[in-house]
């Protein structure tokens, strides 16, 4: 393996640092995001059953202690349940958008990484062609095929490596936009059944006699 990575030049060095950032940076948010989505119905259920019998304290400890974006939205509207309808749905929707790029960070580094890791294997690929055309030029007309050959492998090397790097990387930005947008829904149902919950709630409380 290690007379490949040499064989393919400092382009394959290249491409093996850009690949394992790649990796770094897919397993990160794959390990961020598997924690920031959460079995919405039964954490709604857990929070509304305690509202319903006093229990506001606990319900906000409940969502302290749960990850995601979704606990953070519930968290959000029962510390502003007393602010006016429309208020209470703009303070929301705010910490909704701020949750966001939190969910997406660093993978704009993951699909920068998947568009340039097969240009550099085709970068690869013209230098080892050039080597090729020297060791030609310079052995001209009895060059050895040897030395054509040396030019050859690290072309096809580098090729290889940028599109058996890029690929994966591609697959796995794609993958993980999949997993935001999953979230985005969840925060987007819990925003509005935790709203709707305590504006019924709200309305209730001052229709009792």
């Amino acid at each position: 393996m290690i007379e490949w990575i040499n064989s393919g030049g400092p382009v394959m060095w290249l491409i093996l640092v850009c690949g394992f950032i790649a990796l770094s940076v897919f397993l990160e948010r794959l390990f961020h995001l598997h924690r920031a989505q959460i079995k919405v119905d039964d954490f709604l259920n857990g929070i509304t059953t305690n509202l319903s019998h006093g229990n506001d304290l606990e319900a906000v400890s409940i969502c302290d202690q749960t990850p995601g974006p979704a606990a953070h939205l519930v968290r959000t509207a029962l510390l502003h349940r007393h602010e006016p309808k429309d208020k209470l749905i703009t303070i929301v929707q705010q910490a909704g958008i701020r949750e966001i790029p939190r969910l997406e960070r660093h993978m704009n580094l993951l699909i920068t990484l998947a568009q340039v890791l097969p240009m550099l294997g085709l970068f690869g690929t013209v230098l080892g062609l050039l080597q090729m055309l020297a060791a030609l030029m310079a052995g001209s007309p009895l060059a050895e095929i040897g030395n054509l050959a040396s030019g050859l492998w690290s072309a096809l090397l580098t090729t290889a490596a940028g599109l058996g790097a890029g690929i994966p990387a591609y697959a796995g930005y794609h993958f993980l936009v999949s997993r935001v947008e999953s979230i985005a829904l969840d925060m987007e149902q819990t925003a509005e059944e935790i709203i709707y919950f305590l504006i019924a709630s709200s309305n209730g409380a001052r229709n009792e006699p």
